[in-house]
Protein backbone atom coordinates (compact mmCIF):
# COMPACT_ATOMS: atom_id res chain seq x y z
CA UNK A 1 0.00 0.00 0.00
CA UNK A 2 1.43 3.65 -1.09
CA UNK A 3 1.58 6.31 1.07
CA UNK A 4 -0.63 8.00 -0.51
CA UNK A 5 -3.24 5.45 0.01
CA UNK A 6 -2.38 4.62 4.02
CA UNK A 7 -3.16 8.38 4.18
CA UNK A 8 -6.63 8.34 2.42
CA UNK A 9 -7.95 5.10 4.21
CA UNK A 10 -6.66 7.04 7.53
CA UNK A 11 -9.01 10.03 6.42
CA UNK A 12 -12.06 7.71 5.67
CA UNK A 13 -11.51 6.03 9.14
CA UNK A 14 -12.60 8.83 11.19
CA UNK A 15 -13.84 11.16 8.57
CA UNK A 16 -17.42 11.31 9.80
CA UNK A 17 -17.04 11.26 13.51
CA UNK A 18 -18.56 14.58 15.45
CA UNK A 19 -15.09 15.44 16.20
CA UNK A 20 -13.70 15.96 12.63
CA UNK A 21 -16.74 17.42 11.57
CA UNK A 22 -16.59 20.02 14.29
CA UNK A 23 -12.60 20.92 13.93
CA UNK A 24 -13.27 21.08 9.84
CA UNK A 25 -16.49 23.41 10.21
CA UNK A 26 -13.97 25.29 13.00
CA UNK A 27 -11.13 26.06 10.79
CA UNK A 28 -13.61 27.34 7.82
CA UNK A 29 -15.28 29.15 9.81
CA UNK A 30 -12.14 31.02 11.07
CA UNK A 31 -10.90 31.24 7.67
CA UNK A 32 -14.39 32.90 6.84
CA UNK A 33 -14.45 35.59 9.89
CA UNK A 34 -10.48 35.98 8.82
CA UNK A 35 -11.50 36.95 4.95
CA UNK A 36 -14.81 39.27 6.40
CA UNK A 37 -12.41 41.39 8.46
CA UNK A 38 -9.52 41.09 5.88
CA UNK A 39 -12.51 42.46 3.45
CA UNK A 40 -13.71 45.11 5.75
CA UNK A 41 -9.91 46.37 6.06
CA UNK A 42 -9.63 46.77 2.41
CA UNK A 43 -12.89 48.62 2.31
CA UNK A 44 -12.11 51.06 4.94
CA UNK A 45 -9.00 51.46 2.58
CA UNK A 46 -10.46 51.67 -0.50
CA UNK A 47 -13.17 54.40 1.57
CA UNK A 48 -10.02 56.84 2.78
CA UNK A 49 -7.97 56.70 0.07
CA UNK A 50 -10.59 56.81 -3.20
CA UNK A 51 -13.42 57.95 -1.17
CA UNK A 52 -16.96 57.04 -2.33
CA UNK A 53 -16.63 56.84 -6.25
CA UNK A 54 -13.32 54.58 -5.84
CA UNK A 55 -16.03 52.54 -3.46
CA UNK A 56 -18.52 52.38 -6.49
CA UNK A 57 -15.68 51.55 -8.90
CA UNK A 58 -13.94 48.67 -7.08
CA UNK A 59 -17.97 46.95 -6.57
CA UNK A 60 -18.47 46.97 -9.94
CA UNK A 61 -15.44 45.52 -10.96
CA UNK A 62 -15.90 43.17 -8.19
CA UNK A 63 -19.10 42.34 -9.36
CA UNK A 64 -18.06 41.77 -12.97
CA UNK A 65 -15.29 39.99 -11.95
CA UNK A 66 -17.71 37.46 -10.19
CA UNK A 67 -20.57 36.97 -12.87
CA UNK A 68 -17.76 36.50 -15.32
CA UNK A 69 -15.92 34.10 -13.34
CA UNK A 70 -19.67 32.41 -12.33
CA UNK A 71 -20.23 31.99 -16.52
CA UNK A 72 -16.56 30.75 -17.05
CA UNK A 73 -15.61 28.23 -14.69
CA UNK A 74 -19.00 26.38 -16.06
CA UNK A 75 -20.19 25.01 -12.35
CA UNK A 76 -16.82 23.15 -12.46
CA UNK A 77 -15.56 23.86 -8.85
CA UNK A 78 -18.86 21.62 -7.12
CA UNK A 79 -18.23 18.60 -9.54
CA UNK A 80 -14.57 18.47 -8.86
CA UNK A 81 -15.03 18.48 -5.17
CA UNK A 82 -17.76 15.53 -5.69
CA UNK A 83 -15.61 13.12 -8.43
CA UNK A 84 -12.36 13.79 -6.53
CA UNK A 85 -14.10 13.06 -3.23
CA UNK A 86 -15.80 10.14 -4.11
CA UNK A 87 -12.76 8.32 -5.62
CA UNK A 88 -11.67 5.73 -3.67
CA UNK A 89 -9.03 4.35 -6.48
CA UNK A 90 -5.92 6.24 -6.48
CA UNK A 91 -5.46 6.08 -10.36
CA UNK A 92 -8.68 7.19 -10.61
CA UNK A 93 -8.68 9.81 -8.47
CA UNK A 94 -4.98 10.92 -10.08
CA UNK A 95 -6.82 10.81 -13.18
CA UNK A 96 -9.94 12.67 -12.22
CA UNK A 97 -7.23 15.56 -10.50
CA UNK A 98 -5.43 15.85 -13.81
CA UNK A 99 -8.50 16.36 -16.24
CA UNK A 100 -9.65 19.01 -13.21
CA UNK A 101 -6.91 20.86 -13.54
CA UNK A 102 -6.58 20.80 -17.30
CA UNK A 103 -10.37 21.83 -17.63
CA UNK A 104 -10.09 24.96 -15.35
CA UNK A 105 -6.88 26.10 -17.22
CA UNK A 106 -8.92 25.97 -20.28
CA UNK A 107 -12.22 27.70 -18.87
CA UNK A 108 -9.94 30.33 -16.99
CA UNK A 109 -8.51 31.27 -20.80
CA UNK A 110 -11.83 31.15 -21.44
CA UNK A 111 -12.44 33.66 -18.45
CA UNK A 112 -9.67 35.79 -20.11
CA UNK A 113 -11.18 35.49 -23.88
CA UNK A 114 -14.21 37.10 -22.33
CA UNK A 115 -12.68 40.14 -20.69
CA UNK A 116 -10.43 40.75 -23.83
CA UNK A 117 -13.09 40.17 -26.10
CA UNK A 118 -15.69 42.20 -24.61
CA UNK A 119 -13.97 45.07 -22.81
CA UNK A 120 -15.55 47.74 -24.87
CA UNK A 121 -19.37 46.43 -24.52
CA UNK A 122 -18.36 45.66 -20.47
CA UNK A 123 -16.88 48.89 -19.72
CA UNK A 124 -19.81 50.87 -21.40
CA UNK A 125 -22.79 47.91 -19.82
CA UNK A 126 -20.91 49.15 -16.37
CA UNK A 127 -19.89 52.25 -16.45
CA UNK A 128 -21.60 53.71 -18.92
CA UNK A 129 -18.89 54.40 -21.33
CA UNK A 130 -15.80 52.61 -23.18
CA UNK A 131 -12.77 54.37 -21.36
CA UNK A 132 -12.34 51.32 -18.64
CA UNK A 133 -11.53 48.92 -21.39
CA UNK A 134 -8.00 48.52 -20.74
CA UNK A 135 -9.17 47.41 -17.17
CA UNK A 136 -11.28 44.78 -18.18
CA UNK A 137 -8.37 43.37 -20.35
CA UNK A 138 -6.27 43.17 -16.96
CA UNK A 139 -9.28 41.78 -15.11
CA UNK A 140 -9.15 39.20 -17.58
CA UNK A 141 -6.08 37.98 -15.96
CA UNK A 142 -7.11 37.96 -12.36
CA UNK A 143 -10.63 36.17 -13.76
CA UNK A 144 -8.02 33.52 -15.42
CA UNK A 145 -6.00 33.26 -11.53
CA UNK A 146 -9.62 32.72 -10.35
CA UNK A 147 -10.92 30.53 -11.96
CA UNK A 148 -7.58 28.30 -11.73
CA UNK A 149 -7.21 28.83 -8.52
CA UNK A 150 -10.13 27.92 -7.81
CA UNK A 151 -10.10 25.03 -9.11
CA UNK A 152 -6.91 24.12 -7.04
CA UNK A 153 -9.11 24.63 -3.91
CA UNK A 154 -11.93 22.29 -4.72
CA UNK A 155 -9.51 19.31 -5.57
CA UNK A 156 -7.67 20.69 -2.06
CA UNK A 157 -11.49 20.51 -0.86
CA UNK A 158 -12.20 17.14 -2.34
CA UNK A 159 -8.82 15.53 -0.50
CA UNK A 160 -10.36 17.05 2.53
CA UNK A 161 -7.41 18.92 3.23
CA UNK A 162 -8.45 21.25 6.13
CA UNK A 163 -5.75 22.36 7.19
CA UNK A 164 -3.60 23.24 4.31
CA UNK A 165 -6.86 25.23 2.69
CA UNK A 166 -7.22 27.30 5.72
CA UNK A 167 -3.42 28.28 5.60
CA UNK A 168 -3.29 28.90 2.21
CA UNK A 169 -6.92 30.92 2.22
CA UNK A 170 -5.00 32.80 5.32
CA UNK A 171 -2.06 33.69 3.61
CA UNK A 172 -3.13 34.17 0.47
CA UNK A 173 -5.81 36.66 1.55
CA UNK A 174 -3.54 38.61 4.12
CA UNK A 175 -0.71 38.52 1.50
CA UNK A 176 -3.07 40.11 -1.25
CA UNK A 177 -4.40 42.86 1.21
CA UNK A 178 -0.74 43.90 1.84
CA UNK A 179 -0.01 44.07 -1.75
CA UNK A 180 -3.17 45.74 -2.87
CA UNK A 181 -3.15 48.90 -0.20
CA UNK A 182 -0.21 50.38 -1.62
CA UNK A 183 -1.76 50.08 -5.34
CA UNK A 184 -4.73 51.74 -3.99
CA UNK A 185 -2.53 54.65 -2.65
CA UNK A 186 -0.18 54.87 -5.56
CA UNK A 187 -2.48 54.83 -8.32
CA UNK A 188 -5.46 56.02 -6.53
CA UNK A 189 -8.59 54.37 -8.61
CA UNK A 190 -6.39 53.12 -11.09
CA UNK A 191 -4.81 50.45 -8.77
CA UNK A 192 -8.33 48.80 -8.13
CA UNK A 193 -8.05 46.59 -10.62
CA UNK A 194 -4.15 45.41 -10.05
CA UNK A 195 -5.10 44.96 -6.61
CA UNK A 196 -7.91 42.83 -7.51
CA UNK A 197 -5.32 40.86 -9.57
CA UNK A 198 -3.02 40.32 -6.75
CA UNK A 199 -5.42 39.04 -4.44
CA UNK A 200 -6.31 36.55 -6.53
CA UNK A 201 -2.78 35.75 -8.17
CA UNK A 202 -2.18 35.31 -4.19
CA UNK A 203 -4.58 33.29 -3.69
CA UNK A 204 -3.82 30.97 -6.82
CA UNK A 205 -0.12 30.69 -5.71
CA UNK A 206 -0.78 29.56 -1.70
CA UNK A 207 -3.89 26.72 -3.47
CA UNK A 208 -0.65 25.96 -5.88
CA UNK A 209 1.68 24.98 -2.68
CA UNK A 210 -0.94 23.43 -0.71
CA UNK A 211 -1.98 21.48 -3.40
CA UNK A 212 1.70 19.71 -4.81
CA UNK A 213 2.40 19.33 -1.37
CA UNK A 214 -0.85 17.42 -0.62
CA UNK A 215 -0.93 15.06 -3.77
CA UNK A 216 2.45 13.94 -5.36
CA UNK A 217 1.82 12.77 -8.64
CA UNK A 218 2.10 8.63 -9.17
CA UNK A 219 1.04 8.15 -12.86
CA UNK A 220 1.92 8.72 -16.35
CA UNK A 221 -0.33 11.53 -17.94
CA UNK A 222 -2.22 9.72 -20.15
CA UNK A 223 -3.65 11.39 -23.70
CA UNK A 224 -7.30 13.86 -23.94
CA UNK A 225 -8.93 11.18 -25.27
CA UNK A 226 -8.37 8.99 -22.29
CA UNK A 227 -9.90 11.86 -20.16
CA UNK A 228 -12.72 12.67 -21.95
CA UNK A 229 -15.26 10.47 -20.13
CA UNK A 230 -14.29 11.99 -16.71
CA UNK A 231 -14.03 15.44 -18.36
CA UNK A 232 -17.67 15.14 -20.00
CA UNK A 233 -19.43 13.62 -16.46
CA UNK A 234 -17.30 17.06 -14.69
CA UNK A 235 -18.74 19.22 -17.25
CA UNK A 236 -22.68 18.11 -17.61
CA UNK A 237 -22.63 18.01 -14.04
CA UNK A 238 -20.92 21.27 -13.54
CA UNK A 239 -23.04 23.20 -15.48
CA UNK A 240 -26.39 21.67 -14.39
CA UNK A 241 -25.21 23.42 -11.06
CA UNK A 242 -24.53 26.49 -13.25
CA UNK A 243 -28.08 26.34 -14.39
CA UNK A 244 -29.66 26.16 -10.91
CA UNK A 245 -27.36 28.97 -9.97
CA UNK A 246 -28.70 31.40 -13.56
CA UNK A 247 -31.97 30.95 -12.47
CA UNK A 248 -31.58 31.31 -8.75
CA UNK A 249 -29.99 34.77 -10.10
CA UNK A 250 -32.34 35.20 -12.50
CA UNK A 251 -35.70 34.66 -9.92
CA UNK A 252 -33.84 37.33 -7.39
CA UNK A 253 -33.96 39.83 -10.23
CA UNK A 254 -37.85 38.93 -10.96
CA UNK A 255 -38.40 39.40 -7.05
CA UNK A 256 -36.59 42.73 -7.40
CA UNK A 257 -38.71 43.79 -10.21
CA UNK A 258 -42.07 42.67 -8.29
CA UNK A 259 -41.47 44.96 -5.42
CA UNK A 260 -40.17 47.98 -7.34
CA UNK A 261 -43.16 47.45 -9.90
CA UNK A 262 -45.63 46.62 -6.78
CA UNK A 263 -43.97 49.21 -4.03
CA UNK A 264 -40.73 51.35 -4.66
CA UNK A 265 -37.48 51.81 -5.30
CA UNK A 266 -36.76 52.28 -0.89
CA UNK A 267 -38.52 49.17 -0.92
CA UNK A 268 -36.15 47.14 -2.64
CA UNK A 269 -33.40 49.05 -0.73
CA UNK A 270 -34.97 48.13 2.14
CA UNK A 271 -35.24 44.41 1.07
CA UNK A 272 -31.55 44.64 0.12
CA UNK A 273 -30.61 46.12 3.21
CA UNK A 274 -32.25 43.53 5.20
CA UNK A 275 -30.94 40.05 2.97
CA UNK A 276 -27.81 41.50 2.81
CA UNK A 277 -27.23 41.89 6.95
CA UNK A 278 -29.04 38.71 7.19
CA UNK A 279 -26.90 36.47 4.98
CA UNK A 280 -23.41 38.55 6.09
CA UNK A 281 -24.39 36.83 9.80
CA UNK A 282 -25.35 33.59 8.91
CA UNK A 283 -23.25 32.90 5.76
CA UNK A 284 -20.24 31.85 7.84
CA UNK A 285 -21.41 29.35 9.26
CA UNK A 286 -23.24 28.10 5.66
CA UNK A 287 -20.18 28.80 4.20
CA UNK A 288 -17.39 26.81 6.50
CA UNK A 289 -20.12 24.28 6.86
CA UNK A 290 -20.44 23.44 3.05
CA UNK A 291 -16.60 23.31 2.81
CA UNK A 292 -16.03 20.85 5.02
CA UNK A 293 -19.73 19.09 4.63
CA UNK A 294 -20.04 18.68 0.71
CA UNK A 295 -16.72 15.93 0.10
CA UNK A 296 -17.70 14.10 3.14
CA UNK A 297 -20.84 13.25 1.65
CA UNK A 298 -19.13 12.60 -1.85
CA UNK A 299 -17.02 10.11 -0.16
CA UNK A 300 -19.69 7.32 1.02
CA UNK A 301 -22.70 9.06 -1.31
CA UNK A 302 -22.68 5.27 -2.71
CA UNK A 303 -23.69 3.86 0.92
CA UNK A 304 -27.45 5.05 1.92
CA UNK A 305 -26.96 3.86 5.50
CA UNK A 306 -23.51 5.66 5.91
CA UNK A 307 -24.97 8.81 4.15
CA UNK A 308 -27.99 8.93 6.45
CA UNK A 309 -25.88 8.98 9.32
CA UNK A 310 -23.93 11.57 7.65
CA UNK A 311 -26.35 13.69 7.03
CA UNK A 312 -27.65 13.52 10.76
CA UNK A 313 -24.45 13.74 12.27
CA UNK A 314 -23.85 17.34 10.48
CA UNK A 315 -28.03 18.26 11.44
CA UNK A 316 -27.05 18.09 14.69
CA UNK A 317 -23.88 20.42 14.55
CA UNK A 318 -25.80 22.53 12.56
CA UNK A 319 -28.82 23.31 15.20
CA UNK A 320 -26.09 23.55 17.76
CA UNK A 321 -24.44 26.62 15.43
CA UNK A 322 -27.18 28.42 13.74
CA UNK A 323 -30.01 28.40 16.83
CA UNK A 324 -27.43 30.83 18.99
CA UNK A 325 -26.16 32.42 16.26
CA UNK A 326 -30.23 33.71 15.04
CA UNK A 327 -30.97 33.87 18.69
CA UNK A 328 -28.24 36.65 18.47
CA UNK A 329 -29.46 38.26 15.27
CA UNK A 330 -33.12 38.19 16.43
CA UNK A 331 -31.86 40.05 19.66
CA UNK A 332 -28.94 42.45 18.13
CA UNK A 333 -31.09 43.82 14.99
CA UNK A 334 -31.29 47.13 16.18
CA UNK A 335 -27.58 47.27 16.77
CA UNK A 336 -26.61 45.11 13.91
CA UNK A 337 -28.52 48.55 11.73
CA UNK A 338 -26.90 50.84 13.28
CA UNK A 339 -23.46 49.77 12.76
CA UNK A 340 -23.94 48.02 9.66
CA UNK A 341 -26.57 50.28 8.17
CA UNK A 342 -27.98 53.86 9.57
CA UNK A 343 -30.80 54.90 11.56
CA UNK A 344 -32.83 55.52 8.82
CA UNK A 345 -32.61 51.67 8.10
CA UNK A 346 -34.42 50.92 11.04
CA UNK A 347 -38.11 50.38 10.06
CA UNK A 348 -36.38 46.57 8.89
CA UNK A 349 -35.78 45.27 11.85
CA UNK A 350 -39.14 43.36 12.07
CA UNK A 351 -38.07 41.96 8.47
CA UNK A 352 -34.67 41.15 9.79
CA UNK A 353 -36.30 39.35 12.60
CA UNK A 354 -38.54 37.29 10.49
CA UNK A 355 -35.62 36.46 8.24
CA UNK A 356 -33.80 34.97 11.41
CA UNK A 357 -36.61 32.78 11.88
CA UNK A 358 -36.26 31.71 8.32
CA UNK A 359 -32.53 31.19 7.75
CA UNK A 360 -33.12 28.69 11.02
CA UNK A 361 -35.26 26.77 8.60
CA UNK A 362 -33.29 27.05 5.92
CA UNK A 363 -29.83 25.48 8.15
CA UNK A 364 -32.27 22.61 8.83
CA UNK A 365 -32.96 21.85 5.14
CA UNK A 366 -29.28 22.88 4.33
CA UNK A 367 -28.10 19.09 4.68
CA UNK A 368 -30.28 17.28 2.79
CA UNK A 369 -29.97 19.79 0.11
CA UNK A 370 -26.83 18.32 -0.94
CA UNK A 371 -28.11 14.74 -0.94
CA UNK A 372 -29.17 14.71 -4.54
CA UNK A 373 -26.07 16.29 -5.76
CA UNK A 374 -23.34 14.15 -4.23
CA UNK A 375 -25.26 11.16 -5.53
CA UNK A 376 -24.48 12.62 -9.07
CA UNK A 377 -28.31 12.73 -9.56
CA UNK A 378 -28.29 15.45 -12.43
CA UNK A 379 -32.00 15.20 -13.52
CA UNK A 380 -33.47 15.30 -10.06
CA UNK A 381 -30.92 18.08 -8.80
CA UNK A 382 -31.99 19.84 -11.18
CA UNK A 383 -35.28 19.61 -10.95
CA UNK A 384 -35.83 19.74 -7.24
CA UNK A 385 -33.20 22.90 -6.72
CA UNK A 386 -33.06 24.74 -10.53
CA UNK A 387 -37.10 24.43 -10.88
CA UNK A 388 -39.01 23.57 -8.00
CA UNK A 389 -37.29 25.19 -5.53
CA UNK A 390 -36.58 28.76 -7.34
CA UNK A 391 -40.19 28.52 -8.73
CA UNK A 392 -41.68 28.38 -4.63
CA UNK A 393 -39.31 31.01 -3.86
CA UNK A 394 -40.80 33.36 -6.63
CA UNK A 395 -44.16 32.73 -6.03
CA UNK A 396 -43.82 32.96 -2.23
CA UNK A 397 -41.90 35.64 -2.37
CA UNK A 398 -44.35 38.05 -4.71
CA UNK A 399 -47.52 36.11 -3.16
CA UNK A 400 -46.41 37.55 0.36
CA UNK A 401 -44.95 41.10 -0.65
CA UNK A 402 -48.17 41.51 -2.78
CA UNK A 403 -50.50 40.91 0.13
CA UNK A 404 -48.67 42.34 3.32
CA UNK A 405 -46.30 44.66 2.10
CA UNK A 406 -42.30 44.58 3.10
CA UNK A 407 -42.79 42.68 6.34
CA UNK A 408 -44.57 40.21 3.65
CA UNK A 409 -40.94 39.18 2.20
CA UNK A 410 -39.71 38.02 6.01
CA UNK A 411 -42.87 35.85 5.73
CA UNK A 412 -42.24 34.67 2.92
CA UNK A 413 -38.34 33.61 3.81
CA UNK A 414 -40.36 31.17 6.65
CA UNK A 415 -42.90 29.72 4.52
CA UNK A 416 -40.77 28.76 1.87
CA UNK A 417 -37.66 27.31 3.84
CA UNK A 418 -40.33 25.52 5.52
CA UNK A 419 -41.65 24.13 2.59
CA UNK A 420 -38.62 23.07 1.28
CA UNK A 421 -37.18 21.52 4.14
CA UNK A 422 -40.31 19.45 3.72
CA UNK A 423 -39.96 19.06 -0.36
CA UNK A 424 -36.30 17.68 0.64
CA UNK A 425 -36.83 15.38 3.33
CA UNK A 426 -39.83 13.45 1.34
CA UNK A 427 -37.71 13.25 -1.82
CA UNK A 428 -34.53 12.09 -0.30
CA UNK A 429 -37.00 9.32 2.16
CA UNK A 430 -38.55 8.50 -1.19
CA UNK A 431 -35.57 7.91 -3.13
CA UNK A 432 -32.75 6.99 -0.77
CA UNK A 433 -34.89 5.78 1.98
CA UNK A 434 -33.59 8.74 4.26
CA UNK A 435 -35.15 9.83 7.80
CA UNK A 436 -34.36 11.83 10.45
CA UNK A 437 -32.53 10.37 13.42
CA UNK A 438 -34.53 11.15 17.06
CA UNK A 439 -31.40 13.16 18.05
CA UNK A 440 -31.78 15.54 14.85
CA UNK A 441 -35.05 15.97 15.48
CA UNK A 442 -34.45 16.59 19.43
CA UNK A 443 -31.79 19.05 18.43
CA UNK A 444 -34.41 20.52 15.71
CA UNK A 445 -37.22 20.82 17.98
CA UNK A 446 -35.13 22.59 20.97
CA UNK A 447 -33.18 24.94 18.86
CA UNK A 448 -36.78 25.73 17.38
CA UNK A 449 -38.21 26.04 20.49
CA UNK A 450 -35.36 28.62 21.70
CA UNK A 451 -34.68 30.64 18.63
CA UNK A 452 -38.78 30.78 18.07
CA UNK A 453 -39.08 32.26 21.97
CA UNK A 454 -36.63 34.64 21.20
CA UNK A 455 -38.42 35.78 18.18
CA UNK A 456 -41.88 35.68 20.06
CA UNK A 457 -40.33 38.35 23.09
CA UNK A 458 -38.84 40.52 20.35
CA UNK A 459 -42.81 41.89 19.75
CA UNK A 460 -43.42 42.49 23.52
CA UNK A 461 -44.41 46.20 23.76
CA UNK A 462 -42.01 46.37 27.11
CA UNK A 463 -38.50 47.21 25.88
CA UNK A 464 -36.68 46.25 29.13
CA UNK A 465 -38.96 43.04 29.47
CA UNK A 466 -38.42 42.09 25.56
CA UNK A 467 -34.72 42.33 25.96
CA UNK A 468 -34.16 40.84 29.25
CA UNK A 469 -35.91 37.62 28.26
CA UNK A 470 -34.39 37.23 24.45
CA UNK A 471 -31.22 37.92 26.68
CA UNK A 472 -31.87 35.14 28.54
CA UNK A 473 -33.06 32.68 25.88
CA UNK A 474 -30.21 33.83 23.78
CA UNK A 475 -27.85 33.07 26.70
CA UNK A 476 -29.13 29.58 27.45
CA UNK A 477 -28.82 28.53 23.74
CA UNK A 478 -25.02 29.60 23.77
CA UNK A 479 -24.50 27.50 26.81
CA UNK A 480 -26.39 24.77 25.18
CA UNK A 481 -24.85 24.84 22.28
CA UNK A 482 -21.25 24.90 23.82
CA UNK A 483 -21.73 22.33 26.06
CA UNK A 484 -22.78 19.95 22.93
CA UNK A 485 -20.25 21.00 20.96
CA UNK A 486 -17.70 20.38 23.63
CA UNK A 487 -18.90 16.73 24.62
CA UNK A 488 -19.23 15.91 21.10
CA UNK A 489 -15.42 16.94 20.42
CA UNK A 490 -13.80 15.55 23.02
CA UNK A 491 -16.06 12.12 23.14
CA UNK A 492 -15.62 11.30 19.24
Amino acid sequence: MTEQEKERQNRETGLNSYHNIIKGATFFGGVQVFNIIISLIRGKFVAIILGPEGMGISALFNSASNTIQRFASLGLNQSIIRDVAEDSDASKQEATIRTSLRLTTLTAILGFIICAAFCIPLSRLTFGDSSYWWQFIILGVGVGFAITGGGKLAILQGLHQVKKISKASLVGGLTGLCVGIPLYYLFNDKGIVPAIVAIFLSLYIFYSISLRKSYRFQFPSQKWADYWPIAKNLLVLGIVLMSGDVIANLVTYLINLFVRMHGSIDDVGLYQAANSVTNQFSGVIFSALAMDYFPRLSKIAKDNEKLKNTVNQQSEIVSWLISPAMAILILSTPLLIKVLLSESFHTITPLMRWMGLGMLLRAFSFPMAYITFAKGNKKVFFILEGIVANSMTLVISCLFFYWFGLIGLGYALVADNGACMLLYYFVNRKLYGYNFSKATLGNYFLGGILVGSCFVFSFFTSSALSYSLMGVVTGIAIIWSFIMLKSHFKTS
